[in-house]
């Protein structure tokens, strides 16, 4: 009875210890560092603009471009993207305010609910890798170990949504330690499949405004879903978004509405 009584005992410690995240570092310093992590993902005292080039690649099938200027404004939750190229897909426009995303197609001129959620131009970006990223708003952290990647020593973070509204339910994120950039993402299901992968090599720092803004140079999207087998092994699609002439400057208010993306489709 006693070693019945021990057995148990244990193994419910062990459960018990299982249930409490993991951290190799203090539970404060993760949560200053995720948090770090989101605040360097958004520009909340400056309009954001820049050039977006983005090149998805299927296995067999080639290439595919797509050029848009994409405007934000994250203090107010609004950003607009208009898309420039190529000519058949010019004049093409998203555009989200008051929580809603638009889609505008000016080949019947009419504007169509979309959702943060959904492919960006039948990408493997989704509407939401253009805008600020709310790890600590939206995740709880289960662990947050301290690892390498590459040569960055870097906090790997696993986290699970604690709302409904988010593109994916689980994430694991590398975050660097110096400067609270994510250099690495994971993006799974809630049954903890593995669905996309994001790199992101190097960031660019633009002076504006009396501040340093950390901006990523490309992105790298691997999805995990989408590929093909080509001989004996399986290629995934794979998007590249390459980010230039970026501007902190104010734009016009009118940059973010309906009538914007109407005018500039017939230009």
């Amino acid at each position: 009875m006693i070693k019945k009584i021990h057995f148990f005992a244990v193994l419910l410690a062990a459960c018990a210890f299982m249930a409490f995240p993991a951290f190799s570092i203090s539970k404060s310093e993760s949560e200053a560092l995720l948090q770090l992590a989101e605040d360097n993902s958004a520009f909340y005292e400056t309009d954001f603009s820049g050039n977006y080039t983005v090149v998805q690649e299927k296995p067999g099938e080639g290439k595919n471009v797509t050029e848009a200027i994409l405007y934000r404004r994250d203090k107010t939750g609004k950003w607009t993207i208009l898309i420039t190229g190529p000519a058949k897909e010019k004049g093409k426009g998203y555009l989200q305010y008051d929580d809603n995303i638009w889609f505008f197609d000016p080949a019947d001129r009419r504007f169509t609910f979309t959702s943060a959620k959904d492919k960006f131009q039948n990408t493997n970006a989704n509407n939401s890798d253009f805008t600020p990223q709310h790890y600590a708003r939206d995740y709880s952290i289960v662990s947050a170990q301290e690892v390498k990647l590459g040569n960055m020593e870097c906090v790997l973070f696993e986290l699970d949504a604690k709302v409904e509204n988010v593109t994916y339910p689980k994430l694991k994120i590398w975050v660097t330690k110096d400067d609270g950039l994510v250099r690495k993402k994971e993006d799974y299901s809630l049954s903890g499949q593995k669905l996309r992968t994001t790199a992101v090599p190097s960031y660019q720092i633009v002076k504006a405004n009396g501040k340093s803004y950390s901006v990523p140079v490309s992105m790298l999207i691997q999805d995990n879903l989408r590929g093909k087998k080509i001989g004996d092994k399986v290629q995934y699609e794979k998007t590249q978004i390459t980010i230039k002439n970026v501007s902190f400057e104010k734009v016009s208010d009118t940059v973010y509405t309906k009538p914007y993306l109407e005018m500039m489709s017939s230009k």
